[in-house]
């Protein structure tokens, strides 16, 4: 009788020089590690290797018609992938390193796979403000396809614990940064066009993206979410299993509540679990915990999940773009 093998635990790196070299090390050899960035744990693989990105796919269960971005650790590596035109180069001055993910047009020698870019003439590029991230990305001297490192369409990761919670056995190894500082994924900007396209909201502000470019975004179309151009951009994503609905001003019992500042909906005392993503209402605090938060409130599996009016400005557009995709139907 066969029997069948059990996985191998996914080794846990120190976020020192031997846990990157090692980490780099399964990278070049075409294997997926978990890494972190300020938004969320990245997974990444060689983004030059199409069975490196491949086993992306496969480790998340992610349609294949979805983009991953790649990161790199300067704008001359970012260079060699795509093509810059002088509002990308202003957004990269402005905004790199950091949470933002600019979408421009392949360039003619880019060894990105295509399978990253799902078949798309265009590459989605960022340079992650974290120390580990970019001490990695100089190491293993190749740029990264790193989407989050969970199941698709599931809650991001913000610590280590939370990835091997859904990939132990699956990847190779996470490297322990800690916890992620933003919480939420990368804002992402389309410039193939002249006047740049608002993809995706996230770590970066609309507000502050105007006022560098000095013109309105354009707004992202979300009858195209079937056929994404970015990553997070299909209508159901980022959703625990229980089902979500938001701006809950009145709590059904046995709900479980995730509530924002200090205001508290009606039959708060019926909930099943209650966890606020910011008591004083700070609009940063809130997107830092709203992972970490769904998946321990996910975790008491809950019946459904009421989540608070958060304000749709900032962040909170970004907050509020991840809580509608939860709350989708699936």
């Amino acid at each position: 009788m066969a029997t069948s093998v059990p996985p191998v635990a996914t080794e846990c790196l120190a976020a020192d020089a031997a846990g990157i070299a090692r980490a780099a090390s399964f990278l070049k050899a075409g294997r997926l590690v978990a890494f972190p960035t300020e938004t969320v744990y990245g997974l990444g693989g060689d983004a030059t290797q199409g069975a490196a990105v491949a086993a992306i796919y496969a480790a998340k269960g992610r349609p294949q018609f979805n983009p991953l971005i790649s990161h790199v650790a300067d704008f001359t590596a970012a260079r060699k992938l795509g093509q810059f035109n002088a509002l990308a180069c202003r957004l990269a001055d402005a905004f790199w390193p950091g949470p933002l993910t600019l979408v421009v047009p392949r360039a003619p020698d880019c060894p990105v796979s295509e399978l990253a870019s799902a078949g798309l003439d265009s590459i989605a590029i960022r340079i992650p403000a974290h120390p580990v991230a970019l001490d990695l990305l100089r190491t293993v001297g190749c740029p990264l396809a790193a989407p989050s490192a969970n199941p698709s369409g599931g809650v991001s990761p913000t610590t280590a614990a939370h990835v091997l919670g859904d990939l132990d056995g699956v990847i190779a190894a996470v490297i322990d940064g800690g916890a992620t500082v933003v919480g939420l994924e990368s804002t992402v900007v389309s410039c193939l066009e002249d006047r740049p396209r608002l993809l995706r909201p996230g770590g970066t502000s609309r507000r502050a993206i105007e006022e560098v470019l000095g013109m309105a975004l354009d707004t992202p179309d979300e009858a195209d979410s079937t056929a994404p151009h970015s990553p997070g951009q299909l209508a159901s994503h980022y959703a625990p299993h229980a089902s979500l609905r938001m701006n809950a001003t009145t709590i059904v019992p046995g709900e479980a509540v995730l509530l924002f500042g200090r205001e508290r909906p009606a039959g708060l005392e019926r909930a099943a679990m209650v966890m606020n993503l910011s008591e004083t209402g700070d609009l940063i605090e809130a997107a830092a915990n709203l992972f970490s938060h769904l998946r321990r409130i996910d975790a008491t599996r809950p019946g459904a999940i009421a989540v608070a009016p958060v304000p749709d400005h900032d962040l909170g557009e970004a907050i509020n773009d991840r809580l509608r995709r939860a709350a989708a139907p699936r």
